[in-house]
């Protein structure tokens, strides 16, 4: 093993809602280069896991009636069940609510009051809870970042003294030793800090959810505090590594970071705040005074810099799905549970394999190959990208059924219809006479051959950059050149002649064909690690996670499969999907049901001006025998397809959940007794059914503008009446 270590990060997620395939997408990317540099032969470690403190989750567990470790418990479950379903090598997954992490960021805030970079202050701004930070807007405006009205808050603080930072902080980045990528994140930080900055604050004593201020500092102070939940979630990095325990081991050999993989949106959090802390625990910044800290040279800070920064800050886009980031507010996001159990009974299963035992995981690994393949090659990585469930499928089945699996499939099955399974003897560089055919099927084997070694390395490079999409399209230029030569020579026809030259070039165009397989399962197993064992198993070469242990996939060499060598048991690799299955999928993010007589009164959604609050029709129970209305009557309920925004649960109300449905011109507010059923997490994104023409109705101090359509039995579940994604938000139902 070399001597080079690789130490990657994704950002730790928050616990306030289940993962999507926007988490998903951070996590595949880290996997895929923890892999990759794995093969390489670096001692590698993959570090993941969840943010759980804050007054956004305190706040969410208060509207969930449960406690905020409970809540925080349940949620970062639901991460970790999901890693293992997708088959993710992480080597750690670090709670923020662990006692390990919680002792390491006291130790950090208490080595940076003592060296004299934390203060307490009183502060009075607007706090912005979704982002859990203090933002420079007036009374009552929206914050610049999420867009969400802020709340005004007043209280004592510690500040961490930011602004002696600016200047180095411009040094390292402008310098390139803080690599910040790509161009656009590098701009956007450099133009904040030559803004200037201000001093941090890094407590808070409105809310008790976080960990508290240590001593000294904490006799400070006149209220108990809270670290600031960015300190407390920037630490991880470091925590999980052992840093502030008796046994900092990992952090002695991983840090500094070689990368930490960040969303764009967190970007001034990680090239900021964290390396300005980090900064600070310099001993030759120490002072204690409320001064402004001594000044070091520019090559002070970079003695120090290379061995506690980072070395490479480096941020992704966002998943769009219909054309706006997928996030819990906005209602549409996509479950990755949804693709794993879609795509995972298309996954072929070994002859003989007992289906209850050993299908589930298989087909996970199975379905978590399409998703990483279709994020990485989809989305040039840095940039925004789109989702639709459609093209999903067609670049699974353009690249992966009908390109590569097929490319396997086929291959192998001549080699072993018209060589038995073993790997035939090649005549490369005999001559070909006068005639044409043969020379070109020859000049195109040749060309294979030739470009063996000088497309792994113009490939590597592209993995250096983060290039995935451009790296996996030379790849399947690779798979299109091999299909191209099997085309052009038709072995099958080759395979009926009883002219030698022909059996010599059947044997040589299927060797070439097998090496550039072999050669293409190589350079795309950090992105399909499931689907490439399974080629490679058919190969007859192992195991391909021993192969990539070993270091026999850094540089493969041309005919390293030898001429005699049998080939596996065969199978399908990538079966063909049906368009059909993007339907399914829409069916399972959002399931259809009947629409019916609601199972008890859901009142509607909050416009932005109500109507004055007036009697409200009470709603009945239906009698056992309905009378008959004309069609008059029902003609004058008006019925609506709305979208679910928000949903959370009411306080101290058991079957209440408090919504808001988007009807395309407006948003609404609605109380739906359906809290027994359904969770806020299950409602998310859903596209409904409302009648819209109710009487507003208060309920718990709170008015509802509207009702759901559900149908149930007998007082059981109500399910609720929903439509496909088709269904235009805010269309009437006639």
């Amino acid at each position: 093993m070399s001597d080079r270590t690789f130490y990657v990060t994704t950002p730790i997620y928050y616990v306030n809602a289940r993962p999507h395939i926007g988490h998903a997408y951070t996590t595949i990317v880290a996997d895929v280069l923890a892999r990759r540099h794995r093969l390489l032969g670096e001692k590698t470690y993959f570090l993941t896991g969840t943010d759980e403190h804050g007054q956004k989750i305190e706040r969410s567990a208060a509207a969930a009636g449960v406690h905020p470790q409970a809540f925080a418990d349940q949620v970062s479950g639901s991460f970790q069940d999901l890693w293992r379903r997708m088959g993710i090598t992480h080597d750690a997954f670090i709670r923020t609510t662990s006692s390990r992490h919680k002792l390491a960021v006291q130790h950090l805030f208490a080595t940076l009051y003592e060296r004299g970079f934390i203060e307490l202050r009183t502060y009075t701004g607007q706090y912005c809870v979704s982002d859990e930070a203090f933002v420079e807007v007036a009374p009552g405006e929206p914050c610049p970042e999420c867009g969400r009205i802020t709340e005004t808050l007043s209280e004592e603080n510690f500040f961490f003294k930011l602004s002696a930072f600016q200047r180095p902080l411009i040094d390292l980045i402008e310098s390139g030793q803080l690599s910040v990528t790509p161009e656009t994140r590098r701009n956007e930080v450099l133009s904040f800090l030559k803004g200037g900055l201000k001093d941090l604050s890094i407590s808070r004593s409105s809310f008790t959810w976080g960990i508290p201020v240590p001593e000294p500092a904490a006799s400070a102070a006149s209220q108990k505090h809270v670290i600031y939940v960015w300190m407390d979630a920037l630490a991880n990095y470091i925590t999980a590594l052992g840093y502030g325990s008796s046994d900092d081991t990992l952090f002695r050999t991983f840090w500094p970071a070689d990368l930490h993989l960040v969303g764009k949106e967190i970007i001034r959090f990680h090239c900021i705040y964290w390396p300005a802390f980090l900064l600070a625990l310099n001993p030759r910044l120490q002072h204690n005074s409320s001064e402004t800290p001594p000044v070091l040279p520019a090559e002070e800070h970079s003695a120090w810099a290379r061995t506690w920064l980072p070395q490479a800050v480096t941020a992704h886009g966002w998943l769009l799905f219909e054309e706006s980031k997928m996030s819990k507010s906005r209602g549409n996001i996509v479950r990755t549970e949804t693709i794993l159990d879609a795509f995972g009974p298309l996954c072929p299963q070994p002859e003989g394999a007992a289906d209850a035992a050993a299908a589930p995981p298989q087909r996970d690994l199975f379905a978590a190959d399409i998703l990483r393949y279709f994020l990485l090659r989809e989305i040039p990585f840095g940039q925004d990208g789109g989702f639709s469930f459609d093209a999903l499928i067609t670049r699974y089945n353009a690249d992966l059924a009908n390109g590569y699996g097929n490319l396997v499939s086929r291959t192998l099955n001549m080699v072993a219809q018209y060589f038995g399974g073993s790997i035939p003897e090649p005549s490369l560089d005999s001559p070909a006479g006068d005639d044409p055919a043969r020379s070109e099927r020859r000049a195109m084997a040749a060309a294979i051959r030739d470009d063996f070694h000088t497309l792994q390395e113009r490939l590597h490079p592209l993995f250096d950059r983060y290039a995935f999409s451009d790296y996996l399209l030379e790849v399947m230029r690779l798979i299109s050149r091999v299909d191209n030569l099997l085309s052009t020579a038709a072995p099958w026809k080759l395979a009926k002649s009883s002219q030698p030259e022909d059996q010599r070039d059947l044997a040589t165009i299927l060797f070439v064909s097998v090496q550039g397989i072999r050669l293409a399962t190589a350079l795309l197993y950090p992105v399909l690690p499931f689907a490439t064992a399974r080629a490679w198993a058919q190969l007859g070469l192992g195991s391909l996670e021993e192969a990539a242990a070993s270091g026999e996939l850094k540089l493969l060499q041309w005919a390293d499969l030898k001429p005699g060598a049998s080939l596996g048991p065969l199978g399908a690799i990538f079966p063909r999907a049906d368009k059909g299955l993007a339907q399914k999928m829409t069916d399972m993010e959002t399931p259809v049901a009947p629409a019916s007589t609601p199972a008890e009164p859901v009142p509607a959604p909050v416009a932005a001006s109500a109507a004055p609050e007036q009697p409200a029709a009470q709603p009945t129970a239906q009698p056992t025998t309905p009378s008959s209305i004309s069609i008059d009557d029902f003609a004058k309920i008006e019925l609506r397809v709305a979208q679910i925004a928000v949903a959370e649960r009411i306080p101290k109300a058991d079957k209440l959940l408090r919504l808001e449905v988007d009807l395309g011109t407006e948003r609404r507010q609605i109380l739906s007794g359906i809290a027994e059923w359904y969770t806020p997490e299950d409602l998310l994104g859903r596209r409904i059914i409302v009648i819209t023409n109710l009487a507003p109705r208060k309920m718990r101090g709170l008015e509802s503008h509207g009702m759901l359509l559900a149908a149930s039995q007998d007082g059981g579940k109500p399910h609720l009446a929903t439509v496909p994604d088709e269904a235009p938000i805010g269309s009437r139902l006639k």
